[in-house]
């Protein structure tokens, strides 16, 4: 099941599957709704007899384009049409959608006992005890470039003793995992001082210079949010403490992640900066897929660089390693008031420094408040996260139009 199938991370798993089709079929796919033509062509070409579409109102289109190209997929629609697809019968789901729409399917897809390759950091990240709760050891396979990195350098052991719900290679030792090192592109505003942030526009910020992604998340990117998830990704797929999880800022993205050990020794993994390799991984792990990528030319002279992260222009990191320690809905809160920031700021309502101004003033309150809930409770609910997202979204929207 492909989960997301417009979007960047989608299309890319349809050429995958379309350069392999001896060892890939696509039994259903979905989409958020913006594009149902292409939608349409890509269960007409894969032969996919489910398809889903999220936004209800989308339905009737994507049903005319279906059978105006001679379809007879049976149609889903909403959330929990979705979630319906991505239990549905099948070896592998790719969940490649994206924000926390994305949480009811990662669990559907796990409590089906399907393998989840998990492009949908969000779900992870803001539905984590549910997640972990639902998932299997090694049942998920991660498909950010930074966590399948980290995951390959893991050594490999027997599939009975995995120790992470991340697929592949966790050791049972955590003790020889000196820490992490996630890298980071820097984005387009990589050495700039916060007070030369003020000025810039969103058509700077969309302007990456690696990497080609949806605009949120390319905004992600230049706050360093999108950082920011990972480590919270990166501290419940491998159980490593925060205070062992590190960014560093490699511009040449070809490093995608390292794991240092205690002997001093560090194992990194190195690809050109292509999403195809961990998504092709996702859904054939464990196996590799021939020509997933291309390879590093090392016959050719470059330079790879690091340097440390300017925490104080970009504090995205520090504070969702806060919201991250503090589990619960915390993280639910941070996501939701950051989506709703890089919305005005889409939208130049809003100045590029004070996205994350609001996400930390917003964080603040919750982690005052009594409601919505603050910290872990004995057992958190998907309503429990929810409505904490609902309560997130009200209030960076308030914060963003000056209403108390």
């Amino acid at each position: 099941m492909l989960l997301g199938s417009t979007g960047s991370i989608g299309t890319q798993a349809v050429d995958i599957v379309q350069r392999n089709p001896d060892r890939f079929r696509v039994a259903g796919l979905a989409a958020g709704g913006g594009r149902v033509d292409l939608l349409a062509k890509q269960a007409v070409e894969l032969g996919s007899g489910l398809v889903a579409v999220a936004d209800p109102a989308q339905a009737p289109a994507l049903e005319r384009a279906l059978a105006e190209q001679g379809s007879r997929a049976a149609v889903l629609t909403g959330a929990e049409g979705v979630a319906e697809l991505a239990g549905a019968e099948c070896d592998v789901v790719l969940n490649g959608i994206t924000g926390a729409l994305g949480l009811e399917s990662t669990l559907a897809a796990l409590r089906a006992g399907r393998r989840l390759a998990l492009a949908n950091k969000e779900s992870l990240i803001i539905g984590g005890p549910l997640v972990r709760e639902a998932a299997c050891p090694g049942q998920i396979v991660p498909v950010d470039s930074e966590h399948y990195a980290l995951a390959q350098c893991f050594p490999r052991v027997p599939e009975g003793e995995l120790a992470s719900l991340a697929q592949g290679h966790l050791h049972a030792r955590r003790d020889e995992v000196r820490r992490l090192v996630v890298t980071a592109s820097g984005g387009p505003f990589r050495n700039r001082r916060r007070d030369e942030l003020a000025s810039v526009t969103p058509e700077d910020a969309l302007n990456h210079p690696t990497w080609s992604m949806g605009p949120v998340i390319t905004v992600n990117s230049a706050t360093l949010v999108n950082k920011g998830l990972e480590v919270i990704e990166a501290h419940l797929l491998f159980d490593i403490p925060f205070d062992r999880i590190d960014v560093v800022v490699h511009p040449q993205s070809v490093v995608h992640s390292m794991v240092e050990y205690v002997d001093g020794s560090t194992i990194a993994k190195a690809s050109p900066p292509s999403m195809a390799i961990p998504i092709a991984h996702g859904i054939g792990a464990p196996d590799r897929v021939p020509e997933a990528g291309p390879g590093l030319d090392f016959t050719r002279a470059q330079e790879w660089t690091f340097q440390p992260l300017d925490h104080e222009a970009f504090p995205a990191v520090r504070l969702a390693a806060e919201v991250g320690a503090a589990g619960g809905t915390a993280p639910a809160v941070y996501n939701a008031a950051n989506e709703e920031a890089v919305d005005a700021f889409l939208k130049e309502n809003l100045a590029f420094p004070a996205i994350m101004d609001t996400v930390s003033r917003v964080v603040s309150e919750h982690q005052r408040s009594e409601r919505p809930p603050v910290g872990p409770p004995a057992r958190l609910t998907l309503d429990d996260v929810y409505a904490a997202d609902t309560w997130a979204r009200v209030r960076a929207r308030e914060l963003l139009t000056g209403r108390s």
